[in-house]
């Protein structure tokens, strides 16, 4: 009898539960010592392998597949449109996001009750000038943006190059038929690296429960379940409503087909990290066109922070309650603008969000100490934000797909046996 071969997506779902499994029994039975020497010679160093091997592809992934996907639409107009409505989604979601997490915020009061800890030195950082973002994102020097993984100025060089082939035509086919193949390439090398993600995926996750445990997690408890309901909100209603009311789908499908990268954004924290998987299931699995996926999803992962917003909203009043203050609405109308407009020129990385979370609370007069409030959970809001960011990169993606006609319904409906199956 021929034994069914497990998929890759099941081994990753299994090694999330064990590691959790794994981390709460060492973190409660084994002792401290025991514990350290486990995360310095395997958990770190697998974990880090892992992630460090997915991250060695992004850079790369990222340049050849927005330079084919814009070389690929042919029509430097129909660029330009399908960018227009990807931005719009991205900053119109975020701005929502922010704005649950605050209505939510008010009613629940997450920081009534919560004690003050010993004052903590944090440095402040400065909230973007706008123009400053829009400037920066065009680089000086392309190959110093790909050392330093700068993807903003990485996108725009690539947008720029691959709409200069689009312009000049069948001359540079041959240039775009290697860079296809190169693309071909880096995505056979995300398919080798993935058969080693169920090891990766568990000793990240079981490192930051054994690391953490419980303990840190009960004096916050309101806080971060208040953080975990804005986001399952924004993703079943926001994302789910947008998907079903705009791109006309069915978001039961979406869910039940993208839960893998939902996993790997979980276990990874980095939405650049889950870059070459969410492309590949936007592609293979809903049928979303090369040309607007490989575009739509990059750039979400580097300006596309719903999930980061929700955190800055739900953090600045529980931060604002626990110290005593009211926050007016204009205050709060502020935190949403802050919020969205810092989003853009925030790096897909773990814990980028706590960076723009002082810019947020110095715009509204409350203290930076506020930020050591949340640091110590932070970790594991993190894996969930970074979970709804690239949902919302997927959602963004199928909506501009379908709205300009290029998402295969049979591959979406599984009416036909695709490869991603």
């Amino acid at each position: 009898m021929h034994k069914k071969k497990i998929s890759i997506t099941t081994k990753i779902l299994f090694a999330l539960v064990t590691g959790i499994v794994f981390g709460l029994v060492a973190n409660i039975f084994f002792p401290q010592a025991a514990n350290d020497v486990l995360s310095k010679w395997i958990l770190n160093p697998v974990g880090n392998v892992f992630l460090r091997a997915i991250k060695m592809l992004v850079v790369p992934l990222v340049l050849f597949s927005l330079i084919c996907g814009s070389a690929s639409v042919g029509d430097v107009k129909k660029l330009g449109r399908v960018g227009g409505k990807i931005f719009i989604f991205y900053m119109c979601t975020t701005a929502f996001a922010v704005s649950i997490a605050l209505l939510l915020a008010n009613v629940l009061k997450p920081g009534v009750g919560v004690k003050l800890p010993a004052a903590t030195s944090v440095k402040a950082a400065q909230a973007p000038f706008l123009m400053d973002i829009f400037v920066n994102m065009v680089p000086t020097n392309p190959i110093e943006a790909m050392v330093k993984g700068d993807m903003l100025q990485i996108i725009v060089f690539a947008i720029i190059f691959g709409t200069a082939m689009t312009l000049i035509g069948e001359k540079v086919k041959p240039l775009l038929n290697i860079m296809n193949q190169v693309n071909s390439v880096l995505l056979k090398m995300i398919g080798i690296i993935m058969n080693i993600a169920p090891y990766g995926v568990f000793a990240l996750i079981s490192g930051v429960v054994m690391n953490q445990g419980l303990k840190v997690l009960i004096p916050l408890l309101k806080y971060f379940l208040v953080c975990l309901l804005v986001m399952a909100i924004h993703v079943l209603f926001v994302y789910g409503g947008a998907l079903r009311l705009i791109g006309k789908l069915n978001p039961i499908k979406f869910f039940k087909k993208f839960w893998p990268v939902m996993v790997m954004a979980l276990s990874t924290s980095s939405s650049n990290a889950t870059i070459p998987l969410n492309l590949e299931t936007c592609e293979k699995k809903f049928g979303a066109s090369k040309s607007v996926a490989s575009f739509t999803i990059p750039l979400g992962a580097t300006i596309n922070m719903d999930g980061t917003g929700i955190m800055q909203g739900v953090a600045a009043l529980f931060i604002a309650q626990i110290y005593g203050t009211n926050l007016s609405i204009q205050q709060q109308i502020m935190i949403i603008l802050v919020a969205t407009l810092a989003s853009i020129g925030t790096a897909g990385v773990p814990s980028a969000g706590v960076v723009m979370l002082s810019m947020v609370l110095q715009q509204v007069g409350l203290p930076l100490e506020g930020v050591a409030l949340v640091l110590s959970i932070d970790r594991l809001v993190d894996m969930a934000r970074t979970t709804v960011n690239i949902t919302g990169d997927a959602v963004g993606t199928l909506i501009v797909a379908n709205s300009e006609g290029e998402v295969d319904l049979d591959i979406y409906y599984d009416r036909v046996k695709n490869s991603a199956a």
